[in-house]
């Protein structure tokens, strides 16, 4: 059986464990190392021509054994052509733009972005001659394409507001006027969906979610199709950034209970999110799972779950209230990252310009961890009163 062939379970306990040899430990080592030494300089004038190839040893920063073993793993499980890793989500969204983009040209990004990406794009990417512009990737956005649009660059569901486009059509209109899509793919993981599968060309992952799983490691990944592996792992060696060498060891780690971990959050965001959704202090309810959240038939289409991320909207409460609620959760720390095994709550003020976000109410991000679930309820229900 190939790897492309296996199980998703079996993939992701038995892929990237290197060679089989005897006595061969279960986990890859930690792999650190700079130089990397060659006994001729034939040798070594052919590791620096292939440099850029996958799999060549040449110097640390180009990779090695167990940073290969991890980006043939996440390639094997979204059905990649391969797979780079960085050194953090946000890396690997921004090289990815940035190797799919040249001045020039005009970029297309969905409204709903993490914060974060808008601001690359409205700071770094103009400043190199890239014009952006934003849509509502819940509406036809045919019309905003140009003669010089090249990237299309979308998150499914939307940052803070888990709204779920349609990623294949997305895709095949990206496709269709010449332009490479690329999709932030985090919070699914290639548990619950693989967009490559779906058309998109491009995948990004913060790794430090819950691939990792832990809210230990730093590392972000591109996973590519066959039409933009080469190029892209080409710029993104070219800008020098790398993987460390311990997120790596952790990332694989995390791969091994994944799936059991993501249906885990999956079930834990279910009861939290229908416990919220009955509580008089909330308004709405976003979450992909759910039918009344936009998009909600794109998703049951397209993913095979939903994460224990989340958001609810309050009813309009002042910042004294919103911080009093927060400040008196006990189980639900502050912060923010998610998917790991702890319970966050984060306010968030969705940043829109294609589609105003105009609701009154506050909404407030859930990371339902693994906390005993009626825990979970009781250090809510103490705290909602605090919105009224």
């Amino acid at each position: 059986m190939t790897d492309q062939n296996l199980d998703l379970s079996d993939a992701l306990v038995h892929l990237g464990r290197g060679p089989r040899t005897p006595g061969r430990a279960v986990n890859l080592p930690i792999t650190q190392g700079s130089t990397m030494l060659f006994d001729t300089l034939a040798e070594f004038e052919a590791a620096r021509e292939a440099r850029y190839q996958p799999e060549t040893l040449y110097y640390g920063r180009y990779g090695n054994p167990a940073s290969f073993e991890l980006e043939k793993t996440i390639a094997t499980l979204e059905g990649g052509a391969g797979c780079i890793s960085v050194s953090a989500g946000l890396t690997a969204v921004t090289l990815a733009l940035m190797g799919a983009a040249k001045a020039g040209d005009h970029v297309l990004v969905a409204d709903t972005v993490y914060t974060p990406t808008r601001n690359f794009c409205d700071t770094v990417l103009q400043r190199y001659g890239v014009e952006v512009s934003y849509f509502d990737p819940m509406q036809d956005f045919a019309p905003h394409f140009r003669t010089n649009t090249t990237v299309v660059m979308f998150e499914a569901p939307g940052s803070g507001t888990f709204e779920v486009p349609d990623i294949p059509a997305i895709a095949a209109l990206a496709r269709a006027q010449g332009a490479i899509s690329i999709i932030d793919g985090t919070w699914a993981t290639p548990v619950f969906c693989q967009p490559l599968k779906l058309g998109v060309d491009v995948v990004v992952h913060s790794g430090s979610k819950y691939i990792g799983g832990h809210a230990d490691s730093m590392i972000g990944f591109i996973v590519c199709n066959e039409a933009t592996y080469a190029p892209m792992r080409k710029m993104v060696l070219a800008y020098g950034d790398k993987a460390g060498s311990q997120d790596v060891f952790l990332s694989m780690r995390g791969l091994r209970t994944l799936e059991m971990r993501m249906k885990a959050a999956e079930a834990a965001g279910y009861e939290i999110a229908s416990f919220l959704q009955d509580q008089p202090q909330i308004t709405r309810l976003l979450h992909p799972g759910f039918a009344d959240c936009p998009g909600h038939d794109f998703w049951r289409r397209d993913f095979t779950g939903a994460a224990g991320l989340f958001s609810v909207v309050t009813k309009p409460c002042s910042d004294l209230q919103l911080h009093a609620f927060v400040d008196a959760l006990e189980l639900f720390g502050v912060g923010v990252s998610w998917g790991g095994y702890e319970s966050l709550v984060l306010p968030v003020a969705p940043l829109r310009t294609a589609k105003p976000w105009d609701d009154p109410g506050r909404v407030l991000r859930f990371n339902v961890g693994f906390e005993n679930i009626d825990s979970l309820k009781a250090d809510l229900a103490r705290a909602l009163p605090l919105l009224d």
